[in-house]
């Protein structure tokens, strides 16, 4: 698969002029033809939502545009709540799923109606005693454990992640929240991560439809809903084939049939809640070329760093960088491409392939849409940058300002002396 930046280098330089680099752009055009098709996929299920994960890209012009396509958002927080909250996106549209989660946390949920999908079967009692007695509309968490093995090899280890509860718990759990009034009930897990595969969620649809039918069996519970979570990924290299869909959807479609309509549970709703796959290809990091740096190696050094993209270097993730200008030229030159944190990982990519690189061109580092702006922090004294959206008409709109040193220094409020410095 061929990238391209959805942006041009003329396009940047008139950008620039207004809102300087680095800073975030995220595509209005790709965003919402994809949430269109999602919505398509899984039209056959009459009760098909997809929650959000705000935790991807928390930014109310972005979770606006996903709610015009019945979209609504899979929270993990107090603020993340807050947020959903205030774009209007509450009730029902609202799945709440955390982990080791404050009081306050569930309290605020259930103000805002949220759908609370308890992480351990510990917190049904801690949630009866936090809120008084239980939401009529619960949800629990399943860890599978074990290793996680489909078509292409082994994806992950559920075995070891902290999320979830045993199957044994879990029967006993529904057990518990229909002797204490439940009413509506569902289940959710997420136990793989960005695959790259049209199986994973036939795969994961497969297990919990079965575990529905025995829970069914064995407790009375029919459940209202069944949340695959996300786990869908993206290709984020040139070599790899996107994830298709339509044809996840139908994959979906073809087990739902073979299991739940049989089972007296056709009409089971599917929830998902993807975040990566959502808006991760509809955004890039668009950063310029300050220095360029030969010893050992040649570096290329720009004034973005891992405070506005933390994946490569807590990952060593990859992502693909068009230099602006030079899609066409051959890519013959190899570089490190570095910001300016005193952190030798902060690098957007390690002997890379490029085209020549000179001063003050321009790169789009490709595929931020999703955990790109959302896991900036402030090291070395770093401002997060600002997020620009490309409307569909080709105009550009700020739908988050660039940090000032105002901001920097505004919790330091307790100190008198810092108030001229938190203007």
């Amino acid at each position: 698969m061929e990238k391209k930046a959805f942006v041009t280098k003329e396009q940047i330089e008139e950008i620039v002029k207004t809102y300087p680099t680095p800073f975030h752009i995220y595509d209005e055009k790709g965003l919402r033809a994809n949430a269109k098709a999602v919505k398509e996929a899984f039209a056959w299920n009459k009760g098909y939502k997809e929650f959000f994960a705000v935790k991807a890209l928390p930014n109310p012009f972005i979770m606006n545009i996903l709610k015009e396509y019945g979209v609504g958002s899979d929270c993990s927080s107090y603020t993340e709540l807050m947020l959903a909250d205030k774009c209007g996106i509450n009730g029902n549209n609202i799945m709440f799923s955390s982990n080791d989660t404050p009081a306050a946390d569930f309290i605020l949920a259930d103000k805002v109606g949220a759908t609370i999908n308890l992480d351990d079967f510990s917190h049904i009692e801690f949630l009866e005693k936090t809120l008084g007695k239980l939401p009529e509309r619960l949800s629990l968490r399943y860890n599978p454990g074990g290793v996680v093995t489909i078509s292409n090899g082994i994806m992950d280890n559920p075995g070891d992640a902290k999320y979830g509860m045993t199957k044994e718990q879990i029967i006993e759990a529904y057990k518990i929240l229909k002797s204490k009034g439940v009413k509506e009930f569902g289940m959710h897990a997420f136990i793989v991560s960005n695959t790259v595969t049209n199986d994973y969620y036939p795969f994961l649809a497969k297990q919990l439809f079965e575990l529905a039918v025995e829970i069914k069996e064995k407790t009375g519970v029919s459940l209202n809903f069944i949340n695959l979570s996300g786990g869908v990924g993206i290709a984020y290299k040139p070599e790899q084939t996107p994830n298709d869909i339509k044809i996840i959807g139908e994959g979906v479609h073809k087990v739902f049939d073979e299991i739940l309509v049989p089972a007296g549970l056709g009409d089971v709703s599917i929830y998902t809640e993807m975040g990566r796959f959502m808006t991760g290809p509809y955004g890039m990091l668009v950063t310029k070329v300050l220095h360029e740096k030969k010893i050992y190696k040649d570096y290329i050094g720009v004034d973005a760093c891992a405070v506005n993209l933390m994946r490569p270097a807590i990952y060593g993730a990859y992502h693909h960088i068009t230099v602006l200008g030079k899609e066409d030229k051959p890519c013959d030159h190899k570089y490190d491409v570095t910001g300016s944190l005193c952190e030798n990982n902060d690098k957007f990519a390690v002997d890379r392939m490029l085209p020549e690189i000179e001063i003050g061109d321009y790169l789009a580092i490709h595929d931020t849409g999703a955990h790109g702006f959302a896991m900036g922090y402030n090291y070395n004294g770093k401002l997060k940058s600002a997020e620009l959206l490309l409307k569909e008409d080709g105009s550009v709109q700020l739908i988050r300002r660039a940090e000032k040193p105002s901001d920097y220094f505004s919790t330091f409020d307790c100190f008198p002396e810092f108030a001229d410095l938190a203007k």
